[in-house]
């Protein structure tokens, strides 16, 4: 995943990936090597190893969850979430970037308003602009973000000039003070961004081919591993199912919630990243059910499957949990546009 990302991807796509494939590469390193280091260090002076705390202790040990037992009611609940999810996306579709269909975004910060209304940025700024732009609360109250195709197809070399000149004079009697261009742009524009349709239309293809390579990938990878068609359909499946429920979920709840869930390049990263982590915890339990099927031939396949389940449990939620604290401080701290992706 990450070295299709690093291929496909560009700007801080290209950047996520090279981070997450030397961090992968750091913490194989210090698994394999750092870690037998620091073991044979303290067992070479016989002390006592201990794996876990007084509050994890025993934790999952010896679960018995009968996952396939209530295997139905987790179906219902996944096929209503997608049955919902493929009914928005056919009717609301998807909250699309700038990154994949073209135009300009400003983020505008008004120092001496507590709450800015949108409509009304919206109706001033449709009065210069030939269509009226997409206005949105972004990040606090005070702050909007404005996407315009206005003179996007424009080869004149003064557009973004022009774009800038309108987007002042729009924002000029909600700002209330006497302000100049120049300060406009370096005090109240926070940020800027610029996607001509043709761009838009690469980082599409790109996107696509991204998903598609990592699936393709993945297929491989499991049947080299497992050498066995249905363990690769079966992962196949998994990850398909779970980037289909985040997509669901984005389609349904972009606009309800608080903050942003634009699908943009960044999008497409938490995508893959979602493809990686989902085939990982797979070839876990698959790895763990190949090890049974040779060592319990003559049990039955439904216990088997349980037990596989139960004795990566804790390993599961252990490395899950220890992800979604990452992505809430992420949601937390890192702002507005890093939100959707955690």
């Amino acid at each position: 995943t990450g070295f299709v990302l690093w291929f496909f991807g560009t700007g801080p796509v290209e950047g996520f990936a090279k981070t997450l494939v030397i961090g992968i590469l750091t913490s194989l390193f210090t698994a394999i090597f750092i870690t037998r280091l620091i073991f044979e260090y303290n067992l070479n002076r016989n002390k006592k190893l201990s794996f876990t705390s007084k509050f994890t202790e025993g934790f999952f040990q010896n679960s018995t969850i009968n996952f396939l037992k209530n295997r139905k009611k987790f179906y219902i609940l996944s096929g209503v979430i997608i049955l919902i999810g493929i009914g928005s996306l056919a009717t609301k579709g998807l909250q699309k970037g700038v990154d994949f269909q073209g135009g300009r975004t400003y983020v505008v910060r008004f120092q001496n308003v507590e709450k800015v209304e949108t409509e009304k940025v919206a109706k001033q700024l449709a009065l210069l602009f030939e269509t009226a732009p997409e206005v949105k609360t972004f990040g606090d109250d005070n702050q909007v973000k404005i996407t315009t195709t206005y003179l996007i197809n424009s080869d004149d070399e003064k557009a973004d000039d022009i774009v800038e000149t309108k987007l002042f004079e729009g924002m000029s009697s909600i700002i209330g003070a006497e302000v100049d261009k120049d300060t406009f742009l370096n005090t109240y524009l926070m940020s800027s961004q610029k996607v001509g349709p043709t761009i838009a239309n690469d980082m599409i293809r790109s996107s696509i081919l991204s998903i598609v390579f990592a699936l393709i990938i993945i297929f491989l990878y499991i049947l080299f591993r497992f050498k066995q068609m249905s363990f690769g359909a079966g992962a196949l499946i998994a990850v398909f199912h779970d980037v289909l429920i985040v997509l669901s979920l984005f389609s349904i709840f972009y606009g309800i919630l608080p903050f942003s869930l634009e699908v943009d390049q960044a999008f497409i990263a938490a995508i893959l990243t979602v493809v990686g982590y989902s085939i990982n915890d797979t070839v876990v339990v698959f790895d763990r059910i190949r090890e049974y099927l040779g060592a319990f031939k003559k049990r039955d396949a439904e216990d088997l499957v349980n037990s596989a389940l139960n004795t990566t449990l804790s390993r599961t939620v252990n490395t899950s949990l220890s992800t979604i604290f990452v992505l809430l401080m992420i949601f937390i701290f890192g702002g507005e546009v890093i939100r959707g992706f955690a």
